[in-house]
């Protein structure tokens, strides 16, 4: 691979000016794209936290209730507890399923346009911190739910 792209030589006129300037403007462009994307994730993020932790608190509650015998039988809300942290979780898998192909395909258009010149690839593409959040979140909703619905794990 060769550094022709990663450079331009200094404008000399208007117009390398102006291609300079678009190409700056494009790979800026990738960067506000990326962020979106992120955004979009941390929203699919705070609705499944909400599910879980809701769920969750469901549960725990009518289970203590049925503990003490304050109700025969607390079944149904347990249930509609479990139903809520299993589509916290289902949606939390998707948001990460969707933000993994989207920025792939970023990534992809990013270097097609970097060796086409079209924009300089010198700047960093990091990883998604959004997305290592999600991940984690997902392993504590799966350890939510393995715990509630056969009572053993950390939340038992």
């Amino acid at each position: 691979m060769s550094d022709e792209h990663l450079s331009f030589d200094p404008p000399r006129g208007k117009d390398d000016i102006s291609v300079l300037l678009s190409s700056r403007r494009t790979g800026m462009s990738f960067q506000r794209t990326r962020m979106s994307a992120d955004r979009t994730l941390m929203s699919v993020i705070r609705t499944s936290l909400s599910l879980i932790s809701f769920g969750f608190t469901i549960f725990q509650f009518f289970q203590k209730m049925r503990d003490q015998d304050v109700l025969t039988t607390a079944a149904p809300a347990r249930n509609f507890g479990v139903a809520l942290v299993a589509l916290g979780i289902v949606m939390l898998v998707g948001g990460i399923v969707y933000h993994l192909q989207f920025m792939l395909a970023l990534r992809v258009e990013r270097k097609d346009m970097t060796e086409q010149g079209l924009i300089r690839g010198i700047s960093p593409f990091p990883p998604s911190l959004t997305l290592f959040t999600a991940v984690i979140l997902l392993l504590i909703g799966l350890a939510a739910i393995v715990s509630m619905v056969f009572r053993v794990g950390p939340f038992g």
